[in-house]
C-alpha cells in the first residue's frame, strides 16, 4: 500500500511545489495516511483544506483501504 500511496503523492506534488510547498509521506499504518506538508504548504493557512480535500481525496479515489489522512 505505501507504494501505492507514494505514487498518488506523486501525483499531487506538482501542485504543492507551484505554490512553493511539499508533501512528505511519514507512515501507512491500517489505513491511516500520516504525512507532513512542508515548505510554504506547512504553514499556510489552507493546509487543512489542502490536507483534507486535496491529498485525503486524491489517496481515497485511487488507493483501495486509505481511509484517512493525517498531519504529522
Amino acid at each position: 500500500m505505501r507504494e501505492k500511496v507514494e505514487s498518488v503523492l506523486n501525483s499531487v506534488r506538482p501542485s504543492l511545489r507551484a505554490d512553493g510547498g511539499d508533501v512528505e509521506l511519514i507512515d501507512v499504518k491500517e489505513g491511516v495516511v500520516t504525512v507532513r506538508l512542508t515548505g510554504a504548504c506547512g504553514g499556510c493557512p489552507m493546509a487543512a483544506m489542502t490536507l483534507k480535500s486535496g491529498i485525503e481525496r486524491a489517496l481515497k479515489e485511487r488507493v483501495p483501504g486509505v481511509k484517512e489522512v493525517v498531519a504529522a
